[in-house]
């Protein structure tokens, strides 16, 4: 039997329904795109969250070691550095320091740094002999200790706090009766911390002022000789006794 010819489908859509139908399908296919981008991004996250970079305690008020530090910005390196003048190491050091973006971004903004801020030094042994190294010092691939001076208002009187850690993923505060605290907060350069040393940070805290009045006592231009002394042609300088 012969089939009814307005009731088959055409071979080709009229130009005027494709018109109409294909921006639909179109659409419809960038929407399930975008959701199956959106449900992978997540899938994603939930696999691999971002690690935290605030601190982190344990039950009992331990630090926690900021395990992804290294994902941190880098500050700048220190070589045998010491703020003790009696020190005296039988070997050459490197020091590292590392802050949390969060906090890295805010200084660049306030030229201070927020709550939570956490700044981690890492101790790493130089070394002189390696590979085609003829002179100099490059640093070893084994660490040798970490400090951590995390900023928690809420949690410490006197807002900062300084952590050290060896092989332990744990730490108990240093004791405030400590020489580091009154240290840095006789000579450190912003909120006692040595920005002084950051020598990417030092113009942000000079542009917004944040300079504290103790560092800025310490670096203060030395006033010469010429300029104390009195001008024995000035006819109201007196000679000296």
């Amino acid at each position: 039997m012969q089939p009814i010819a307005s009731f088959l489908q055409p071979p080709v859509w009229p130009c005027s329904l494709s018109r109409r139908i294909l921006p639909v399908m179109l659409t419809k296919l960038k929407v399930a795109l975008l959701s199956g981008a959106a449900l992978l991004s997540a899938a994603t996250f939930r696999l691999n969250p971002t690690p935290s970079s605030g601190p982190e305690y344990t039950s009992d008020g331990q630090l926690c070691f900021p395990e992804h530090y290294r994902e941190w910005v880098y500050l700048t390196t220190g070589f045998d550095m010491s703020y003790n003048p009696a020190m005296d190491m039988d070997h050459h050091m490197f020091d590292n320091v590392f802050v949390n973006r969060e906090a890295y971004q805010v200084f660049l903004e306030t030229g201070t740094w927020p709550d939570k801020t956490t700044l981690v030094l890492e101790g790493r042994r130089a070394e002189s002999r390696g590979s085609i190294n003829k002179a100099g010092h490059f640093q070893s691939g084994d660490t040798m200790g970490f400090e951590v001076h995390v900023k928690d208002e809420s949690r410490f009187p006197g807002k900062w706090a300084f952590f050290g850690f060896g092989d332990a993923k744990t730490s108990k505060m240093i004791p405030r009766s400590a020489d580091c605290y009154s240290c840095h907060a006789d000579h450190a350069a912003v909120d006692t911390t040595f920005v002084q040393f950051y020598p990417t940070l030092l113009p942000f805290a000079k542009s917004k002022g944040t300079l504290s009045p103790s560092y800025q006592k310490e670096n203060a231009p030395v006033a010469s000789s010429k300029d104390t002394a009195p001008n024995p042609s000035s006819p109201d300088s007196k000679p000296y006794p």
